[in-house]
């Protein structure tokens, strides 16, 4: 018996789908790309020489910046002294006149009245101050404002007069902390463009390398091969071998398939002649019934081991959901050991291959009438429902017999793995669950299992949506019906 619900219950809702285990290409992961840490990491010890370079580069400028201004200067001082010294008045006046218009070089004399602020604003400054103090005397005053006028004033004495000589500070001011902020700035960009492309060179056999081995685990042989002519010779061995890899595997998983169909094929024949002879040798009624089914099994699972062999490609387009379930659903009607409950709306179309969609909902219908089983009715209750989330639809189709063990459960999709006895009531190749996972990622979903909390088993799928709308699909409301 077949029903179709259209409201949701706990333990047979969608709701359930959100909550199962999420295998490991579901799981977000937390980390740094190769390149952004190869990036990082050169960034640092670029910067990191920048600033060390031009902390050195000021220390050991200091010193001699410092003496040399502080020559310049006693240079400039002595010299206006001996002119001064040496020249009459008229030609003083003259001499005087002339330092201001052509080298900004102010005399002026000094009166006791005088307010000035001394010069020691700096490191370089004290440095400069005291340097001059040793080489012009000590009665040599260095002021950086003389009755609030600012400049670089030297105060000095030629015999009993003082004078104040002034000049533009200008001339021997340090490189200031905008300058040199412009410096590193400029140069952290440069460093940080270099750090960038060196890394993208590195990283980018890496990152070739993981595209076609992600090609490989995905059965796309032909799109995996890589460069064999690389410069760097490491990287063209690693390559070479990579190609040689991928064709082997190639290779292999040809002669498996080639062999699997080839078995399966061949075994047809001989069944057919075994169920001919059974028809017509065997009189007992009862003995020829159960060597009927046993022939019957062993066809099922040739067909079985045919969908297992079947390559990894398929054509995907959009498929209604719906539609996919009721052509399961209807195939199994007949079976009186089994009670679907549906919840798929209309509206929900997936990307996928129908024939493919539809193989792996009857494996799944299948499983669950064989091994899940309510032990109180000795009748499987299987609930299928879907809902859409994001860009993906989820579908849930559980059971509710005896479930699995939790260590079991990872080993259930793999090929010819038998689980726990409460599972294997029914004779099988093992295979049914192993084409399902294998389907759905042939078809860009995932696939998972796990038990649930009110007993039995639950198969989750999750499977894209179609990009755009399709034209003319208005989803009509959602209905329940009954499928007798």
């Amino acid at each position: 018996m077949i029903r179709g619900v259209s409201t949701s219950i706990d333990a047979t809702g969608p709701a359930p789908l959100e909550t199962a285990p999420a295998p490991l290409e579901m799981r977000p992961r937390v980390g740094l790309s190769l390149f952004w840490r190869t990036f990082f990491l050169l960034s640092l010890l670029l910067i990191g020489s920048i600033v060390a370079w031009l902390q050195t580069f000021r220390a050991l400028e200091f010193e001699p910046r410092a003496v040399q201004t502080a020559q310049q200067i006693a240079s400039l001082v002595n010299l206006s002294r001996a002119a001064l010294r040496y020249s009459d008045a008229i030609a003083r006046v003259s001499l005087i006149k002339t330092l201001a218009e052509q080298e900004g070089v102010r005399i002026l004399p000094s009166k006791p009245t005088d307010v000035y602020m001394l010069f020691d604003s700096s490191a370089l400054d004290q440095r400069i101050a005291d340097e001059l103090v040793g080489r012009l005397g000590p009665g040599t005053v260095l002021a950086s404002t003389v009755n609030g006028e600012k400049g670089f004033w030297v105060g000095f004495k030629i015999d009993a007069d003082a004078y104040w000589l002034l000049m533009d500070r200008n001339r021997f001011t340090q490189v200031g902390g905008k300058t040199w902020l412009i410096w590193l700035i400029t140069a952290a960009g440069l460093s940080l463009a270099g750090a960038a492309l060196i890394a993208r060179l590195i990283n980018r056999p890496l990152k070739q390398l993981s595209f076609a081995a992600s090609r490989v685990r995905d059965g796309d042989f032909d799109a995996s091969r890589l460069d064999e002519r690389a410069v760097t010779s490491e990287i063209r061995e690693v390559n070479i071998g990579f190609n040689r890899m991928a064709q082997q595997l190639a290779k292999i998983e040809q002669d498996r398939a080639v062999m699997l169909a080839g078995i399966s094929h061949d075994l047809r024949t001989p069944l057919a002649r075994l169920r001919l002879e059974t028809e017509m040798s065997v009189a007992d009624a009862d003995a020829r019934e159960h060597m009927a089914a046993d022939i019957d099994q062993l066809d099922a699972i040739i067909d079985k081991f045919l969908d297992y062999a079947r390559p990894d490609h398929a054509e995907l387009k959009p498929v209604c959901l719906r539609d996919v379930v009721d052509a399961c659903v209807y195939a199994v009607q007949d079976h009186g050991d089994m009670r679907i409950n549906v919840d798929v709306s209309r509206s929900l179309y997936v990307l996928a291959d129908e024939v493919e969609l539809a193989r792996v909902i009857s494996n799944l219908l299948e499983n669950a009438r064989r091994y899940g089983k309510t032990p109180e009715t000795g009748i499987a209750v299987v609930d299928l429902a879907a809902k859409s989330r994001n860009e993906w639809v989820l579908l849930k189709v559980r059971d509710h017999g005896m479930g699995v063990a939790p260590e079991a459960i990872p080993n259930l999709i793999k090929p010819f793995f038998r689980g726990d006895a409460a599972r294997t009531a029914a004779t099988g190749a093992g295979l049914g669950l192993a084409i399902v996972d294998k389907t759905v990622q042939r078809m860009g979903g995932i696939f998972a299992l796990a038990n649930t909390t009110s007993g039995g088993l639950a198969a989750h799928i999750k499977l894209q949506k179609p990009r755009a709308p399709l034209e003319g699909d208005a989803a009509p409301q959602d209905r329940t019906e009954a499928i007798s």
